[in-house]
């Protein structure tokens, strides 16, 4: 068989099935990678991590304890409303399992003000992103 230079149409054949068989491996890794993104409006997992560490000293920090009112899953994200002596307020954390009524403690965070979350449809006045809650049931 002749070199492939001595044959375009055949080199242009190859040069094409090259190009389509690239050209899809890009289009199918750059929709996977927009398939595991988090929704608009949400912090990445890595960004939340970093606002969440981000606070003050662990050392200096405000512990505060509540009971909570309301609870929204939203992928990674679980958020919270606490009522605090009186005082409701909203936190978000790494997604557990909680229920309305539980007792809850956690440091302080970095709050968001006017956080609007595309996936929820809806804007919190402020929002602390906290690192860790712990749970009790109410009554035990």
């Amino acid at each position: 068989m002749p070199p492939l230079y001595k044959m375009p149409e055949l080199f242009l054949k190859r040069v094409a099935g090259i190009r389509c068989v690239f050209s899809i491996g890009l289009l199918l890794s750059t929709s996977l990678n927009a398939l595991a993104a988090p929704p608009p409006g949400h912090p990445t997992p890595d960004a939340a991590l970093q606002i969440m560490r981000s606070g003050t000293d662990p050392a200096q920090a405000r512990r505060h304890y509540g009971v909570v009112l309301d609870s929204i899953d939203a992928n990674e994200f679980t958020y919270i409303e606490v009522d605090e002596g009186g005082t409701s307020f909203w936190i978000a954390t790494t997604k557990m399992k909680i229920a309305r009524g539980d007792l809850v403690q956690f440091d302080d965070g970095v709050t968001m003000q006017d956080f609007y979350s595309k996936l929820l449809k809806r804007t919190f006045s402020s929002v602390m992103f906290v690192g860790a809650v712990s749970t009790s049931i109410a009554g035990k």
